[in-house]
């Protein structure tokens, strides 16, 4: 009984950053006092869950396709709920930088795109490249949370973005079989010559 409880917990993390970001799309369209802290607080806290879910999965042996497939899914819908409640907060800032959010939004469809071509399913590579992204997506947009601006941190953000989506790209044209949680390129090369690949527990299915 008590393990059957907690293989939910994972779903139940995943489902949460589902509800997180509509929360933070309706703090923003309402603009509630001291947005910028709780859109943060609530922002970490999705993040918190989407670190933790997969974590916890393999920890109970529980870690499935199907599992992954609806992290990555949810993952997508997290993050571009975040975004629309930061356009709604700062507008200008999206427009300023349009051309650029563009190349990074293409090279995201591309990916889906190159997946959905050749495996009929969506990308879940879960790989390291884009695990370090995510985090320079955090932070950079806390930083437009909170200044409505950033210059620095987006230009880092946006060129990751673009070279771990090529990674990306490069590891669903390696596979001979859609896979999910590749590490790297390098893990992709290994597992179309049919070798095993070695997955870090904590972070790798």
């Amino acid at each position: 009984m008590r393990f059957s409880l907690m293989k939910n917990i994972p779903i139940a993390l995943i489902y949460s950053r589902l509800a997180i970001g509509f929360i933070i799309i309706l703090l923003s369209v309402f603009q509630v006092n001291h947005y910028s802290f709780f859109a943060i607080s609530l922002l970490t806290i999705g993040l918190l869950t989407d670190v933790f879910d997969g974590i916890i999965a393999r920890k109970l042996n529980i870690s499935s396709e199907k599992l992954r497939r609806l992290d990555s899914g949810i993952d997508q819908i997290f993050f571009i709920s975040v975004a629309v409640a930061t356009y709604i907060q700062c507008p200008d800032f999206f427009k300023t930088n349009a051309v650029k959010l563009a190349i990074l939004i293409g090279a995201e469809v591309m990916i889906y795109l190159i997946s959905y071509l050749k495996f009929k399913k969506e990308v879940a590579t879960h790989s390291i490249g884009a695990k370090i992204w995510t985090l320079s997506l955090f932070a950079t947009l806390i930083e437009i949370m909170v200044h409505c601006q950033s210059v620095v941190l987006f230009e880092l953000c946006l060129w990751l973005g673009v070279v771990t989506r090529m990674e990306i790209a490069a590891i669903v044209f390696t596979l001979k079989k859609w896979t999910n949680d590749v590490p790297t390129i390098y893990h992709a090369v290994k597992l179309r010559q049919g070798k095993k690949i070695k997955r870090n527990k904590l972070f790798n299915g």
